[in-house]
């Protein structure tokens, strides 16, 4: 599927002298994207909202000032350079990019097999490499500026039945942390969000929220933009969203095997709506 700009009524036309700087937000027709879109929405910039869902971008779109829906498939080979496509038509700075969008591949490999990893691999880090190919040039020549990738704490700690969302995470880690390095010189900076269970309509975590003894580790979308926030300001390398998760992960450092059996627990790997 190519990618269509759905304008829509709003303050300010796409096109026009607006000098706000642009922020390009995929995966935002729901939870986490539609969350960060909203944030840089209500601190100042133009959003280009990115997904495959053309009826809620519109409807999201319709509610941001100056806001133009995307619809694009990622997947797709003509899928960056199409968003490409729009940023240009919108006209600006693109002063953020952020890539949300992704899926939880869930499954031991027993079950998915390779196939089962790859369809992960392919939108949770494949297209977020391709996107930001097509559109670094753009954010260079804004800089300073940001990409940010919602990765998660998964990229930190792997746990039974989700391995392909773990790789994809680890994998999509690695890459931003040497992104980081090369881009940053430059005035490009690059940040890792690290959610842990947030509930959303591709994750609504219902093993975790059926049990009054896991219910309070499922976090709001709204941590998720506060970390969007925070790297921007702060242009610090990684957030974890709520931010209490970092002990976690910092307990994975130094007590690996007590991590490995907290995350053993059938509730730790909660189904997706894609399962």
């Amino acid at each position: 599927m190519s990618a269509t700009a759905v304008p829509v009524d709003a303050p300010i036309e796409v096109g026009s002298s607006d000098s706000r700087p642009l922020a390009v937000v995929t995966g935002a027709s729901s939870g986490l994207g539609e969350a960060i879109a909203r944030r840089l929405s209500d601190r100042g910039y133009r959003v280009l909202l990115v997904a495959r869902r053309a009826d809620r971008l519109a409807a999201l779109a319709g509610e941001l000032a100056g806001a133009v829906a995307v619809e694009a498939d990622l997947l797709a080979p003509e899928g960056p350079s199409a968003v490409l496509a729009a940023v240009d038509a919108a006209g600006g700075r693109l002063s953020v990019l952020v890539n949300n969008a992704g899926i939880g591949g869930r499954g031991t490999f027993a079950e998915a097999g390779y196939a089962g990893v790859r369809q992960t691999m392919d939108l949770n880090f494949d297209a977020q490499l391709r996107l930001t190919e097509a559109l670094l040039p753009a954010v260079r020549a804004a800089a300073p500026s940001s990409i940010l990738f919602v990765s998660s704490v998964s990229g930190k700690i792997a746990r039974p039945g989700a391995g392909a969302y773990s790789a994809s995470k680890f994998a999509l880690n690695g890459w931003a942390e040497a992104l980081r390095a090369e881009e940053g010189a430059g005035g490009v900076h690059v940040g890792t969000i690290l959610p842990g269970f947030i509930a959303t309509e591709g994750f609504p975590q219902r093993e975790l929220l059926a049990k009054r003894t896991t219910r309070w580790l499922v976090g709001k979308p709204e941590m998720v933009a506060d970390a969007a926030e925070h790297l921007i300001r702060t242009r610090r390398p990684e957030r974890h969203a709520p931010p209490a998760w970092r002990l976690m992960s910092l307990l994975a450092a130094v007590a690996p095997r007590l991590v490995a059996r907290i995350v053993a627990a059938p509730e730790m790997t909660p189904s997706t709506t894609t399962d």
